[in-house]
This record gives structure tokens, C-alpha cells and sequence, in this order.
């Protein structure tokens, strides 16, 4: 028995000990923390943007809406709303709900994680405004202290009214008064029982309820904050009935986003999700902003009045945007040939299945009931990999992809944030045909692989964001190699030819390297989105036109919207040259050879070999190869001379030997009789396409020798079949007296 009360006594002791330890833990934490009442209420000091030289943007307070509401002004429903969804015991408890705490802790257990909260309103109003984003016992007794003071000193309503003044709606909407109106374009007092449901919904996640990102999760999260609100009385099931099928709010052209600082704000809403911090307090995003460069895009912006516009510029060093304009968002459109580079020719380069010399037969074809056609049904027979891309062929696209196959390909392009659906695998992906399409922001960030020598990096508008002080994001690097360095070169190679001389020609102006690609969706009875998009090792220019309700437009991608990427371009150069920087020019590596190809095997046979090293300038033209990759035949056409033998025939009792179309005409021919007793030159000189001998006699048997020669490079001789105008002995007998003589060695 002594033994026991000995056991009890010590762990009495130990209880007693931890009380103390604990409460002298949670005074020493909390000693210099007190209530703030000016952070519970928004000003416009408490965010802050900077722009690429870590100087404040000028502008931000207007996006925040920095107005509050009382609480009277807000409608039952609309309280009720939040208060049945954040925190049902709101009115009853003094700041910390214990009996959702331990419902919260036992159903954490079950689950074996930590998916349920229990923060009250006052809780997350104290954790919003005063407290750091770390996970951390002190910072949780700091906002148990923290949300007692704040019961003591407000009645509930004015708890409730700063929180629903402070709290972050998601695009770039401090307070339920800039809500209201961003989502609904009313104060909070007009909002109906269905829209407060929303907004109610919205403080969960906002990039997942948004009711313009993912209307059926809004949906959903609607309906679920209505039943909460029925199961606790607030609401009949007439009301939630009737709130259900009141509509979702459009995404109207005149509240969604238009320059960098909603794009920003909308990344910082997907930020905080997927980092797991609370946007409030005082925060602090950096960013790459150039202001310069985005004054200058929002003046080149105002002209374009006839459609909706998408216009970007990423910096191909930090991998962030640096300026954009924008009238509708960052919506997802249908990529027309923009995809070509990225889904179907750089695989292509990639698996060594072509090279950019690479002769691809275009012509109409049919892959079983899918027909693809050119631009204006013209077909150009074989081109090279080159002259597909640009002119932007569709026939050879698809012929590429198929080479590669789709399931390939779309890894390849997977692995750049541009996911495609497997409902949509099909060879009509080559030319941008697919369900849903992806965002302009995406389509810059993948073309900046190949800026980058191969190398993916997911691009955005924040460099990092601080909250009260502390870095809570800062972006990741993520590099992941998609292509070689090899495949990026000469895909770049590719679509700078595409600047100069194809689809995008109007860039041919500026003075360094630019690949360009233009793309244009549309049918036969108009377009409906039009593409160009450049870049050097510096940035990525991207440009869209259309419209969002898909309206149709006169515009092509080679048309205006080059011409605005070649005014961002050139102001881009002026740049350069006012800051004395060196210009872009895209790095070419070492196992990247320029190889001189036969121009003739080319033309006539549609084959790749090494020219001949005698061979003419203009007999001959130069492209790019892997070093592992340069073709192994090597053409003799100069320094061994060689032809098709010509045909030989007797009409009206003379001799005719006519010429193959495709003999060289730079070889110097000699034609040559032998009668059975003599030979005889009876032509020697250039290409004739059909040469006539009369001056045959009749029973007498001839040979005919044509030699092609190239300068002092004699080919062998070409021993034509022998003929006679007349026959008296049998022709293989005849044939057999004159070649046992050996003339040719007269």
C-alpha cells in the first residue's frame, strides 16, 4: 500500500508540475501580445505590391476596395449565412467553441489526420489580423489570449462586422463590400439569400468556389451552406428551394480582371490555398512588374477596341510575368497551330524522327473519315520540317504527329502544365483540336522552355509574399527538363525562320534572334481566336484576340496580332539600347553542326545526303543536325558524274536518243558512234534534252555512248542499247559481233 500512495503522490506531484510548467509556458509567450484594435479594421497600408525594383505599386487601395459596412446594414440572412457555416455556436460560446474542439480532435483521430478545424469566428478574425501563418502551440496560445481580450472588450456583432470587413474573398476582394460588388455589382445590403450562401461558401476556399473558376463547385458549396442553414433554422425549405435555383452570377467582362494587379491578386488566392497560409494582416507580394513596359502595353491596349484582348510578357530569367494586359481574364481558349512547336515538332526533334531538312509529303489525305486540310485547301508536295512550320502546313503537322504518336506527344506536352484530356487524344490535336484549350499564361510559360535550353519552369506574377513580416511563399524554382538542349536550339532555329520569312514575317524587322509562331482557330464561316507569340532568351511575348463569347473576328494570327507583338518587340529593342544591354541571342550548342545537303537528291528523289565537296554553291544548301544525327550518305553528283540512261529509239530512219527530265543540266554531255569499225564524237557539250543522229546507213548496226562530265570529272560511259534501220541477222547475234571487237578501247 505505501508503495501505491507513494506512486500517487508522484504523479500527483508531476500533474500539479505540468499545470505550472504549462501555465508559465503560456505566460512567457504571451506576455507582450495584446489586442490591436487599428489592425481590426482594413486600410490600405495593410497590402503592398512591388514591382521588379522593389518599389511600391501605386494603384493597389483601389483594387481593395478598403470600405466597411455596419453591421446593421447587413441582412439577417446574410449573417446567418456566415454564421451557421464558420462557426454555429458563435453567440453562445466566449471565443473557443470547446465542444467543436473536441469533436474536431475525435473525428481528427478516426480520419488519422488533421483535415478538421475548429476556429471560431473570433478565432480566425484574431488569426486574420494579428498573428503569423506557422503551425505552432505558441501562435495558438497567442490567439487563445488574443481572442479573449477581443471578447471582452466588443459585443458579438461588432466581432462579426470586422470580420466580415477584413476577410479575404478571393480576387483581390478584402471585405464583404468589395465582394458584394465584385461578384453581384451590389452593396451588401441588396444581397439576396442565394448570394449571401455564395459568398458564405467563398471563405472556405476561394479558388474552388469561385463562382467564375468552378461554377459547379459553387454550386455545390451553395447548396451545402443552405442546408446548414435550414438544419439550424434559419431558413424554411421554401426559402432554400427557392435560393437554390436563383442562378450564379456571370462572369461579367466589366468585373473580371483586366491589368497586372488582378492577375497578381488571383495567383495570390491559389497561393494561399496551396501553401496553406491566410491572406490577412499586413502583406507584402513581390513581383517582376516592369512599369515602364506595362504603361506602355495598357496605351498599345486602348486601341484595340474591336475585340477582347489577352496580351502577356514573361521574363525568361525569373520565370514571372513582367507586364499584361487583359479584358477577360485568364481564360482557357483553344490553341489553334500555337501548339504545333510544342506538341508535335519538338517530340519530333526529340525522338530523332526528323530533323528540320526532313522532306514531309503534304497533300490531301484521309485518316479515316479525319481529313485535315491547309489553309485554303493548297497542297505544296514535299516540303521540309522547316517549311511546315512556317507556313504553318497542317498536313505535314498531323503526318508528324502520327510518326510520333499521340500518347508520346502528349506526355511531352503534359510535362509543361498543359494537360490534355484523354477524351481528347487524337491526331486532330495537331492542330489545336480539343475540348477546353488552356490559358494564354500556360501556352507562354511551355513556349519558355524552349527559351530556356529544354528546361520547364512553372512561371506566375508573385515572387513571394510576406505576411507580418514573414516569408510565407517564395517561389520554387521546379525545374524539370522536358526537351535537350539540342531540340530547344533547333526548334528556335525553326521558328526564327518563321520570323523572317513565314507566318510571322512582320518581325523580320527587328535585329536579333526572335522565334515567332502564329496560330488562328476558326471554320469556314469565321474565326474565332487569333495568335502570335514571340520570343528570345530575355522574354515571351504572347498575344490573343477574340472574344469570350466567341463572337467571330476578322483577324488571322499573321495579321494585327503580329503587329502588336512587333511594337512590344520593338519598344523591347529600345530598351536594349538605351541600357547599352547585350542583345538576344539564342545560345547554339556545341553538338549542334551546320551541314551543306545535296540540293538535287533533294529535288528529285526527296533525300537527305552530304553535297558533293565539289559541288556549286547553288547546287547545294545548308542546315542544322545533331552531330549523332548527320545522314551518312554523301552525293558524288560533281565528282563522279552520273545519269539515268537516256532512251534510244530509230524513227523515219534516224536515231533519236532522248534525255531523262531529271539529267543534271550543269553536266556537259559527249555522245559517241560505233559502227563495227570505228567510233565516231558526235556530240560534245552542254544538256540537250533529246539529240537526233541522220546520218545512219541502212543494215548497218550501231552503239551509242553518252559520257557525262562535270569540269575535269569524267563519269563512267553509259552504253546505250545497239539499233539498226534494218535487221538482216538476228539482233542478240549482231550485238554479240560488235561488242567482241571492244571497241570503246579505241
Amino acid at each position: 500500500m505505501k508503495i501505491i500512495r507513494n506512486l500517487l503522490w508522484i504523479g500527483f506531484l508531476i500533474f500539479i508540475l505540468s499545470i505550472l510548467f504549462a501555465l508559465g509556458y503560456y505566460v512567457t509567450v504571451t506576455k507582450n501580445v495584446a489586442l490591436n484594435p487599428q489592425k481590426l479594421v482594413l486600410n490600405e497600408q495593410n497590402v503592398v505590391v512591388y514591382d521588379e525594383n522593389g518599389e511600391p505599386i501605386k494603384g493597389v487601395s483601389a483594387l481593395l476596395h478598403a470600405q466597411t459596412v455596419a453591421i446593421e446594414e447587413i441582412p439577417q440572412h446574410v449573417k446567418d449565412a456566415f454564421v451557421c457555416t464558420e462557426d454555429k455556436r458563435f453567440y453562445q460560446h466566449g471565443g473557443c467553441d470547446v465542444l467543436r474542439i473536441g469533436r474536431a480532435v475525435l473525428n481528427n483521430l478516426k480520419s488519422r489526420s488533421f483535415k478538421e478545424g475548429a476556429s471560431t469566428i473570433s478565432q480566425q478574425l484574431i488569426k486574420n489580423t494579428h498573428l503569423s501563418q506557422e503551425k505552432t502551440l505558441k501562435r495558438k496560445l497567442q490567439e487563445w489570449k488574443l481572442t479573449r481580450q477581443l471578447e471582452k472588450r466588443y459585443e458579438k456583432d461588432e466581432i462579426l462586422e470586422k470580420y466580415l470587413n477584413t476577410i479575404y474573398f478571393g480576387h483581390n476582394c478584402f471585405g464583404i463590400v468589395s465582394a458584394s460588388d465584385f461578384y453581384f455589382q451590389k452593396t451588401p445590403s441588396e444581397l439576396s439569400l442565394s448570394e449571401g450562401a455564395i459568398l458564405a461558401g467563398l471563405v472556405k476556399s476561394p479558388n474552388n468556389y469561385s463562382p467564375f473558376k468552378n461554377p459547379e463547385r459553387c454550386l455545390s458549396r451553395k447548396k451545402s451552406v443552405l442546408s446548414l442553414m435550414l438544419k439550424n433554422g434559419k431558413i424554411t425549405d421554401k426559402q432554400q428551394q427557392t435560393a437554390v435555383e436563383e442562378p450564379l452570377p456571370d462572369n461579367n467582362s466589366s468585373a473580371i480582371a483586366k491589368g497586372f494587379l488582378h492577375f497578381v491578386f488571383d495567383e495570390l488566392t491559389d497561393l494561399s490555398e496551396k501553401y496553406h497560409f491566410t491572406v490577412g494582416g499586413n502583406v507584402e507580394i513581390a513581383t517582376n512588374l516592369d512599369q515602364a513596359l506595362q504603361s506602355e502595353l495598357e496605351e498599345l491596349a486602348k486601341n484595340i477596341t474591336e475585340t477582347d484582348k489577352n496580351i502577356l510578357i514573361l521574363d525568361n530569367e525569373s520565370h514571372l510575368f513582367k507586364a499584361c494586359v487583359s479584358s477577360v481574364g485568364d481564360i482557357k481558349r483553344l490553341p489553334g497551330s500555337l501548339i504545333k512547336p510544342l506538341l508535335v515538332y519538338a517530340p519530333a526533334l526529340e525522338e530523332n524522327i526528323l530533323s528540320p531538312a526532313t522532306p514531309i509529303l503534304d497533300e490531301k489525305i484521309n485518316y479515316g473519315g479525319y481529313a485535315p486540310e491547309n489553309y485554303g485547301g493548297v497542297y505544296h508536295g514535299y516540303v521540309s520540317m522547316r517549311e511546315a512550320v512556317e507556313k504553318s502546313l497542317n498536313v505535314p503537322a498531323v503526318k508528324t504527329l502520327e510518326s510520333v504518336g499521340v500518347e508520346q506527344a502528349v506526355q511531352y506536352i503534359s510535362r509543361m502544365n498543359l494537360p490534355i484530356e484523354r477524351s481528347d487524344y487524337s491526331l486532330a490535336l495537331a492542330l489545336g483540336g480539343m475540348q477546353n484549350g488552356f490559358r494564354l499564361s500556360d501556352i507562354t510559360a511551355a513556349y519558355s522552355t524552349l527559351a530556356n535550353g529544354g528546361v520547364f519552369q512553372p512561371c506566375g506574377f508573385i515572387a513571394s509574399v510576406k505576411i507580418d513580416g514573414v516569408t510565407v511563399y517564395a517561389k520554387p524554382e521546379n525545374k524539370t527538363q522536358i526537351f535537350s538542349e539540342e531540340t530547344a536550339y533547333l526548334m528556335s532555329d525553326v521558328l526564327r525562320t518563321t520570323a523572317k520569312n513565314g507566318t510571322a514575317k512582320k518581325l523580320r524587322s527587328l535585329p536579333y534572334d526572335v522565334a515567332a509562331k502564329t496560330g488562328t482557330v476558326g471554320t469556314a464561316n469565321g474565326n474565332t481566336d487569333a495568335y502570335a507569340l514571340s520570343y528570345t532568351n530575355n522574354e515571351v511575348v504572347s498575344v490573343w484576340l477574340g472574344n469570350a463569347d466567341n463572337r467571330k473576328i476578322e483577324h488571322t494570327g499573321g495579321g494585327l496580332p503580329c503587329s502588336i507583338l512587333l511594337k512590344i518587340n520593338e519598344y523591347l529593342c529600345n530598351q536594349i539600347t538605351s541600357e547599352n544591354s547585350p542583345q538576344p541571342q539564342f545560345c547554339k550548342p556545341e553538338s549542334i553542326v551546320e551541314i551543306a545537303l545535296d540540293k538535287v537528291a533533294y529535288q528529285n528523289s526527296h533525300s537527305l545526303s552530304l553535297a558533293d565537296d565539289i559541288a556549286p554553291p547553288s547546287y547545294q544548301f545548308k542546315e542544322l543536325f545533331r552531330q549523332n544525327a548527320i545522314p551518312l550518305n554523301k552525293s558524288t553528283s560533281f565528282s563522279n558524274p552520273s545519269i539515268i540512261p537516256p532512251n534510244i529509239k530509230i524513227e523515219n530512219d534516224e536515231v533519236k536518243i532522248v534525255f531523262n527530265d531529271n539529267s543534271p543540266r550543269y553536266y556537259t554531255y559527249k555522245i559517241e558512234r560505233y559502227d563495227g569499225e570505228k567510233k565516231t564524237i558526235l556530240y560534245d557539250g552542254g544538256y540537250l534534252n533529246e539529240f537526233k543522229d541522220d546520218t545512219i546507213k541502212m543494215h548497218k548496226r550501231y552503239i551509242y555512248t553518252v559520257t557525262p562530265a562535270y569540269q575535269e570529272h569524267v563519269g563512267a560511259p553509259i552504253i546505250l542499247p545497239s539499233v539498226c534501220a534494218q535487221n538482216n541477222k538476228n539482233q542478240d547475234e549482231q550485238n554479240k559481233e560488235i561488242l567482241t571487237k571492244n571497241w570503246w578501247e579505241y
